[in-house]
């Protein structure tokens, strides 16, 4: 065969031409890059879960019968549901700005002394929803050193039906909260609230190690129920 007749035969194949040749190169591309993003999607997405808290029932009570510096006299309220893919650690309360240290009650057996410290708080984790509000515990005392480490105490004492009790305890280090669950927390005593707050706006801000989140509410003035 000559060099003209190669030639010939070149010209007589058939093949793709450049526009078809072209999109299929975009085609393989495009699929290629959609497989690489929801790679890389569903890895961030397995690795970093979001943080969500949901804060509610926020309440501030201060009892102008009460002593001062007694666990009945101010008493502040948040109800906590971690509403993310991961759990949470809670490093801090403060109310009006002023921080809410963990109280340093331990138990007689722990080497600890009596809990005698006028400001403490007190927090109980459910897996199971709470469908009640939260209430002023006129039954919260400071536990002297041979008690448990624990206080049951119903979210309604007032109330005729008292409602389910839940066991809370001395916060004493940074708090664990669950993917899923709802954690109840009483600050005894927060700082910097006095009886000339009664009916102003105070701030409750609770800080996790990823972030800050903020709730308002009223001081209210209780007053306890008549005698029957």
């Amino acid at each position: 065969m000559n060099y003209n007749s190669f030639r010939k035969l070149l010209k007589n194949k058939y093949a793709l031409s450049t526009v078809v040749t072209t999109l299929i190169i975009l085609v393989i591309s495009v699929l290629l890059a959609g497989v690489v993003t929801y790679f890389a999607i569903n890895v961030v997405s397995t690795r970093v879960q979001e943080e969500s808290l949901s804060l509610s029932d926020a309440h501030i009570w201060l009892n102008p019968d009460a002593t001062a510096g007694a666990p009945t006299y101010s008493q502040a309220s948040l109800k906590v549901i971690n509403t993310g893919g991961r759990d949470v650690v809670i490093t801090k309360i403060a109310v009006r700005g002023q921080d809410n240290a963990w109280t340093s009650y331990t138990a007689a057996g722990g080497g600890g002394g009596a809990a005698t410290d006028p400001q403490f708080i007190v927090y109980a984790t459910t897996n199971l929803p709470v469908q009640t509000d939260m209430y002023f515990q006129s039954g919260m005392t400071i536990y002297p050193a041979a008690a448990p480490e624990t206080i049951a105490l119903p979210l309604n004492p007032d109330a005729a039906v008292p409602g389910t009790p839940y066991t809370f305890n001395y916060a004493t280090t940074d708090l664990v909260l669950n993917s899923g669950s709802t954690m109840l927390i009483y600050v005894v005593n927060p700082d910097s609230i006095t009886i000339n707050d009664i009916g102003l706006t105070v701030s409750i801000t609770l800080y996790t190690a990823q972030a800050m989140y903020y709730q308002e509410c009223n001081v209210q003035a209780y007053q306890a129920p008549p005698a029957a």
